[in-house]
């Protein structure tokens, strides 16, 4: 019998997601008359562009999108390039970036959390721990210390407070790595039980969620993976690195919330954006 531990082969769950999320914009962009580019393959990825003037952007919410561009720090996230244009994207003169497209974990994140109305809300507020007057940090990058005396300056998607945020939408998993690099972490075995962790082969599964539950330990800070409900296969995978954290203090210092949830306690305006681009409600 093969080792279910060396089974890489995906769920479907990513796959009927990106299915989901491209009828769900082929309908989005037609109704709102909204120029988008599809992608090549099956199921297509949906990417849209600033407008002419600027001002507004087919993959954001009109005020998310206002609200990113008076904030320089915000504005410079919009610039994350697109890694896979070339081979998946027709090439028009335009330079497409990473938050253009309507499978972007990135956009949603901002999306949710560039909305003026969002971090006024106390029910969210409650649901993450923050106060209100937080302001997100997009792209931060943390200090994860090796056991060499350098740091893993690995980016973290957003920092809110003293929450570290990891977000996922139609990504496969959350990575894996050789296992000489996780071990290479200062804080691994003090932090992890190795012998709970999935490995295939030589391999860690679930690294993304390993360095930052090590750049939360690092830091004092707590960390939340933010994933979709449709996504059982993710939150499987999150809560077995859960159960590999010895210290009881660090395990409740991490969480899982879903956008669905988020978004039962977002701006009502919010709240129909997601139900209709994303199918989020």
């Amino acid at each position: 019998m093969a080792d279910p531990a060396l089974d890489l082969r995906p769920f479907p769950y990513a796959a009927s997601l990106r299915a989901e999320i491209a009828a769900r914009n082929r309908r989005y962009a037609d109704l709102h008359k909204i120029p988008v580019c599809e992608s090549i393959g099956r199921p297509p990825v949906f990417c849209y562009a600033p407008s002419e003037d600027g001002l507004t952007h087919g993959n954001f919410l009109p005020e998310s999108y206002r609200a990113i561009l008076k904030n320089d720090t915000w504005r410079l996230r919009l610039g994350k390039v697109h890694t896979q244009a070339r081979q998946s994207l027709p090439r028009n003169g335009y330079r497409w970036r990473e938050l253009d497209s309507s499978n972007s974990s990135d956009a949603l994140l901002m999306n949710i959390f560039c909305c003026p109305g969002t971090l006024k809300q106390e029910a969210l507020l409650s649901v993450l721990g923050v106060e209100r007057g937080t302001v997100p940090r997009f792209g931060v990058r943390a200090r994860v210390p090796m056991a060499n005396g350098r740091f893993d300056r690995t980016e973290i998607d957003m920092q809110l407070g003293d929450l570290l945020v990891e977000a996922k939408l139609t990504e496969a998993d959350f990575q894996s790595k050789e296992a000489n690099v996780v071990e290479a972490y200062r804080d691994f075995i003090e932090v992890f039980d190795p012998e709970l962790l999935r490995r295939a082969g030589e391999r860690y599964l679930s690294y993304q969620l390993i360095r930052n539950v090590l750049a939360a330990h690092a830091s004092g800070c707590r960390f939340c993976v933010m994933m979709d409900a449709r996504r059982p296969d993710l939150r499987d995978a999150w809560f077995e690195v859960m159960r590999a954290i010895r210290d009881h203090d660090l395990r409740l210092r991490c969480k899982m919330l879903t956008w669905q949830e988020l978004a039962a306690v977002a701006p009502v305006k919010l709240q129909q954006f997601l139900a209709e681009k994303y199918g989020i409600s």
